[in-house]
C-alpha cells in the first residue's frame, strides 16, 4: 500500500481534507471534524491541489488539472467522466446523466455513482441536480452545493438558479 498524505484547505465553506499518494490525489472531502494533517514535506501533486483549489474559491479556475487515482466500478468511473464535462457554472440533472450514458433506466444508479464521488470539487458532482430543478444530494451539504452553484454563476456573470430558471 502507498502512502498516504493528507493537508487540509480552509475554503469559505469550510474545512476540506485532500489525501494523496506519492503521484496522485486521492480524495477532495469537506470535513466538519478536525482532521489531522501532515506536516513539511508534502508531495507535488498535494501541494498543486491546495493551490488549484485556492485558485477555484478566488474565481480565478474553472478547470482542475490534477493526477488523481480513482477507485470505482466501470459504471461509477463512466458517471465521474461525465461530470468533468458539466461546463462551470452549469446544472445537468441526474435524468440528463443517465441519457448522456445510454441508459434512461439508469437515474438512481447515476445517483448512487455521484454520491460515492471521493473528489468533490475536482469532478462536480454538486452541478447535479434533480429533473424539477431542485438540489437535491450533495456530501458536502446541500447549503454547501448552493453556496458552489451561486459562486461559479457570479464568476460567470449568470444567475441561472435551477436547471430550467
Amino acid at each position: 500500500m502507498e502512502k498516504l498524505f493528507r493537508a487540509i484547505y480552509l475554503s469559505p465553506i469550510g474545512m476540506i481534507a485532500v489525501t494523496a499518494t506519492e503521484h496522485h490525489i486521492v480524495s477532495v472531502l469537506f470535513a466538519d471534524d478536525p482532521v489531522e494533517a501532515n506536516g513539511a514535506g508534502l508531495p507535488a501533486c498535494l501541494d498543486s491541489c491546495l493551490q488549484q483549489l485556492a485558485e477555484y474559491f478566488a474565481g480565478e479556475r474553472k478547470i482542475f488539472q490534477l493526477p488523481i487515482a480513482s477507485a470505482g466500478t466501470n459504471f461509477q468511473e463512466q458517471v465521474w467522466q461525465q461530470l468533468n464535462k458539466i461546463e462551470f457554472g452549469k446544472t445537468l440533472s441526474y435524468y440528463d446523466l443517465s441519457v448522456r450514458l445510454g441508459n434512461l433506466g439508469a437515474i438512481r444508479a447515476v445517483g448512487s455513482a455521484n454520491g460515492k464521488n471521493q473528489l468533490l470539487l475536482i469532478r462536480p458532482c454538486h452541478r447535479v441536480i434533480g429533473s424539477d430543478g431542485q438540489l437535491v444530494g450533495y456530501a458536502g451539504g446541500l447549503w454547501r452545493k448552493k453556496w458552489l452553484l451561486a459562486h461559479e454563476r457570479k464568476i460567470n456573470g449568470t444567475h441561472q438558479l435551477t436547471l430550467f430558471g
